[in-house]
C-alpha cells in the first residue's frame, strides 16, 4: 500500500557556488577555441560525407542491376532501409553540429565572443535556430532552472492547473483526469517530439514547452517586443530573424535547383531529427521523478543545476555525435562556459563533492522517455520543495520534515 510517510526523504544540498567550483580544477574551465574549430570541422566533413554516400541511394538501387538481384520490390525496400539509415547518421551529424551552436551560445567554444557569436549564428540558422534569441531566452532558463516561479521551460504543471481536488488518492476518479489510451498517450508524446521545439520558438506556451502561464498569448521568439526581451536586445532578435529569413532564400533556391523532394530528403528530414533529438534530450535532461522543483527561498542556483540527470544516451553514438551533450549535463548546468569536451572529467570531481545529490540514469532512453512522460505529471500547489506525481498521485521521494526544525535550530 502506498504511504507518503513512507517515501524516501530529500534535503537539498548545502554548499554554495564557490564551493562546488573550488573542487573542480581551475584548467577544466580553460577554452580552447581551436579545439572547438576541429569538433566542428570534423562534423561538417562527416555531413558531407554522409551527403555524398546518399546521392548514390536512388541511382544505385534503381539499377538495372540492383532489381534483377534483388527483385524490384526487394530493391525498394533496400532502397528505403539506405534511406532510413542516411536519416539516422545524418541527423545525429546535425545534432552534434547543433550543440556546437549551443556551447557558442553560452561563450563555451571560445573565449572570443565574437568568435562564439559568429560561428553559433551561422551553425543556428543554418539549422533553422534563432541563435540570439534563442541565446537570451535559454541563458533565463540556466539562471533559473528548477525554480517554479522563474524557469522558462519543463516547468511542471500544478494539481490546480489539471482540476484536481486536494484529497485522499483513493478517493479520486484518476481516470477522469490521466485516463488516456496508450495510443493516444504514445500520438501525444510524438506530437512533443518531433513538434516541441519549432512550437517552443513560434509560441511558448504551446505544448507546456515552457509552461510559464505569466506570457501573454502567442509570446515568441521573433517579435523584438516580445516580453521575452528587454529593449536593448531588439537588434540581436532582428539580426536572428535576418538569419533565417537568408535560410529561407537558400532552401528556395536549393528546392529550384534540386527539387523539393531532395532537399526534403537530403536537409528536411535530417533536420527534423535534431528537432526530435533535442527536445527528447533536454526533456529527459529535466524531467525525472527523482528530481525536485523549488519554489521561494529554498532555490538558489546551484541547487537548480543539480536538479538535472546525466544520462547514457545511445551509448557510443551519442558520446561521438552529440558530443557527450546528455553524457555530462549536469556539470554543465553548474558551469555553462565550460568547454563540453572537459564535462566527463569534470563530472567525476563534481561526483566526488556532492554525492548523492548528483543524478545519473543509465535506463534505456527511450523507455525513459515513456516512464517520465507517464510518471511525471503534476506537482503539489503548497510546498517549496517538490516532486512529481504520476497518474494515481503518487510520488517516489519527498522533502525531510525536519529539515525545517533544522534550519530553525541552527
Amino acid at each position: 500500500m502506498y504511504r507518503e510517510d513512507d517515501l524516501p526523504e530529500f534535503t537539498p544540498m548545502p554548499w554554495t557556488l564557490q564551493e562546488i567550483r573550488n573542487a573542480i580544477p581551475a584548467h577544466l574551465f580553460v577554452r580552447d577555441t581551436k579545439r572547438g574549430l576541429k569538433f566542428l570541422i570534423r562534423d561538417i566533413l562527416l555531413a558531407f560525407l554522409v551527403g555524398i554516400l546518399g546521392s548514390y541511394i536512388d541511382k544505385t538501387f534503381g539499377s538495372p542491376a540492383a532489381q534483377a538481384m534483388l527483385t524490384p520490390l526487394g530493391a525498394e525496400c533496400a532502397r528505403w532501409a539506405a534511406w532510413a539509415l542516411y536519416w539516422w547518421f545524418q541527423g545525429l551529424i546535425f545534432t552534434g553540429i547543433w550543440v556546437i551552436g549551443h556551447e557558442c551560445g553560452h561563450g563555451a567554444f571560445s573565449s572570443s565572443r565574437l568568435v562564439c557569436d559568429t560561428v553559433g549564428f551561422v551553425i543556428h540558422s543554418f539549422l533553422w535556430t534563432p541563435y540570439f534569441s534563442w541565446k537570451i531566452s535559454h541563458h533565463r532558463h540556466h539562471s533559473n532552472h528548477a525554480s517554479m516561479e522563474r524557469d522558462e521551460v519543463y516547468v511542471p504543471k500544478t494539481r490546480s492547473d489539471l482540476g484536481i481536488p486536494l484529497q485522499k488518492n483513493e478517493d479520486i476518479d484518476w481516470d477522469e483526469y490521466f485516463g488516456d489510451t496508450p495510443v493516444y498517450t504514445l500520438f501525444m508524446l510524438l506530437r512533443q517530439q518531433f513538434l516541441a521545439f519549432p512550437a517552443y520558438l513560434q509560441f511558448c506556451l504551446v505544448f507546456n514547452v515552457s509552461g510559464q502561464k505569466k506570457y501573454p498569448k502567442w509570446t515568441n521568439h521573433f517579435d523584438p517586443n516580445s516580453i521575452l526581451f528587454r529593449k536593448d536586445q531588439r537588434n540581436q532578435v532582428i539580426m536572428s530573424n535576418l538569419g533565417l529569413l537568408a535560410m529561407t532564400l537558400a532552401v528556395k533556391y536549393a528546392c529550384a535547383q534540386f527539387t523539393a523532394a531532395n532537399v526534403i530528403k537530403f536537409y528536411g528530414i535530417p533536420w527534423l531529427l535534431v528537432t526530435h533529438w533535442f527536445i527528447m534530450i533536454t526533456y529527459l535532461h529535466h524531467t525525472d521523478v527523482l528530481l525536485p522543483h523549488y519554489r521561494g527561498k529554498e532555490w538558489n542556483f546551484q541547487r537548480g543545476a543539480a536538479a538535472t540527470v546525466d544520462r547514457n544516451f545511445l551509448g557510443w553514438q551519442g558520446r561521438f555525435f552529440l558530443h557527450d551533450v546528455a553524457h555530462y549535463h549536469v556539470i554543465h548546468h553548474f558551469f555553462p562556459k565550460m568547454p563540453f569536451y572537459h564535462g566527463p572529467e569534470a563530472t567525476q570531481y563534481l561526483k566526488r563533492f556532492i554525492g548523492d545529490h548528483y543524478a545519473y540514469s543509465d535506463k534505456p532512453v527511450f523507455k525513459a522517455l515513456w516512464e517520465s512522460y507517464n510518471n511525471c505529471q503534476f506537482v503539489e500547489d503548497e510546498g517549496e520543495i517538490l516532486f512529481y506525481r504520476d497518474k494515481r498521485g503518487r510520488a517516489v521521494r519527498r522533502p525531510a520534515q525536519a529539515k525545517a526544525d533544522i534550519l530553525v535550530a541552527s
